[in-house]
């Protein structure tokens, strides 16, 4: 039997994770694994000096799940080291999050960095985006559910390179026009910092992310033309074209 571990950033009671259980029920097991709640634009934070509070919960139709009281990487690392039912599953895929996660999102992305703690253990991984930041409802992610089907479906039957995720970003439509293979594009942040009505701390707040959208085959094009855009995602963030030239800076010393 297959085994699917869902996890994602909005919190184990978010409708986007549970749309997405009900979608990887077509290939087996489902097991969850998710934050007590938002932990939106937590990056890939590891809790190591702290309690992980980790209680069972339910979702709205009875699935069980575990509520985790940390980031979505340590909802991945807790169940490996021990509290899943079954691991390695076949993949892990986290989301469907309310919001996108393009261009620079993903070093800020809590879906995107659970599905990347699972590589870091050797499990393939997908992480599914919805761009629609007021989702509020089941029904607003059938789309994004269906392409997430679609997207595990393949990816079931193919290995994936070591370190390496899946990142799907799914536009705000009724149908998407098709799926495309992007690399990663630009984002472009409006964000403002404001005073609290208290006059004691400060907030980040602003107007959503824009992007650059008239570069051709980058995940920001696929959405603005109304694809959804399939990501390959590789934790070796070294600059390898820029290599030779740091050379050349004469850096090294001997």
């Amino acid at each position: 039997m297959t085994h699917i571990l869902v996890t994602n950033d909005d919190g184990v009671h978010a409708p986007g994770l549970f749309a997405l259980v009900q979608a990887m029920r077509a290939f087996g097991e489902v097991e969850v694994a998710a934050p007590a709640v938002n932990q939106s634009a937590s990056g890939h934070k590891k809790t190591l000096f702290n309690d992980i509070p980790v209680t069972d919960t339910t979702l709205k139709d009875g699935t069980p799940a575990l509520s985790v009281g940390g980031s979505p990487a340590d909802c991945v690392a807790v169940v490996s080291m021990g509290l899943a039912r079954h691991w390695p599953p076949d993949i892990v895929v986290s989301g469907i999050n309310r919001g996108a996660n393009m261009g620079q999102d993903i070093t800020y992305s809590g879906t995107v960095t659970a599905a990347l703690e699972a590589a870091i253990d050797g499990v393939r991984a997908v992480a599914v985006s919805l761009d629609n930041a007021q989702a509020t409802e089941v029904e607003d992610y059938a789309e994004a559910a269906r392409v997430a089907q679609r997207v595990v479906e393949v990816a079931l039957t193919h290995p994936f390179p070591p370190l390496t995720i899946l990142n799907v970003n799914v536009p705000n439509a009724k149908r998407v026009k098709g799926i495309r293979l992007v690399r990663q594009g630009v984002r472009i942040y409006n964000d403002q910092l404001a005073r609290n009505a208290e006059d004691t701390a400060y907030r980040i707040v602003g107007p959503a992310p824009g992007g650059v959208y008239d570069t051709l085959g980058t995940d920001v094009w696929a959405l603005h033309e109304g694809y959804a855009g399939v990501t390959p995602i590789h934790l070796d963030m070294t600059h390898h074209q820029f290599m030779a030239e740091l050379a050349a800076w004469n850096i090294l010393v001997d």
